[in-house]
């Protein structure tokens, strides 16, 4: 026989043996793996509070001695009923008096309030208040596959690639080391 003849059925069969050897390899592989499909990564918002603080200036009444406004109306008092006793004569000055005395002491008492209203103090406190910052974290995978003549959709915790190994027929769904 010819030595290249020889040697061409030697390759051939070579070659048809190899490639029957890989095909069958093949089909014991997709038994063993699904293909990936679709992978669909997810996320979640998370929020983390902290504590914002500054300092403001906080403006309180001035504390006083007379709250009641007793100086204020007395005052007021005193002075009304000087000017109603100025006015008229007789029971009418009497009267007078009176009234001017009443309506002194309460123009005297609201007098004094106003101006202890406007006397006021102011210091620096420090307020804090609760702030929440937002950060999106991987929260896993949705993912759709082919084994066999079958698709389905499975959610792992990490990226699977092209294939998903099975193992006993059941997806492995927790990363290989």
């Amino acid at each position: 026989m010819n030595k290249s003849l020889i040697t061409g059925l030697v390759v051939g069969g070579v070659s048809v043996t190899a490639a029957g050897a890989f095909a069958g390899y093949r089909a014991l592989d997709d038994q063993r793996s699904a293909e990936v499909l679709n992978v669909e990564p997810r996320t979640r918002t998370v929020r983390t509070p902290r504590q914002v603080c500054s300092d403001e200036i906080v403006t309180h009444a001035a504390s006083t001695n007379d709250p009641q406004h007793v100086t204020g109306a007395v005052i007021g008092a005193v002075a009304g009923g000087l000017l109603g006793n100025q006015v008229g004569h007789g029971t009418g000055r009497t009267v007078a008096t009176v009234a001017g005395a009443a309506a002194g002491g309460y123009a005297g008492s609201k007098v004094q309030e106003q101006m202890q209203e406007g006397k006021t103090t102011q210091t620096v406190e420090k307020r804090c208040r609760t702030v929440y910052d937002s950060a999106e974290k991987a929260d896993g995978y949705n993912v759709r596959y082919r084994l066999a003549d079958q698709e389905g959709t499975v959610r792992m915790d990490h990226a699977p690639g092209r294939r998903i190994p099975v193992e006993n027929g059941e997806l492995v769904l927790t990363a290989q080391k």
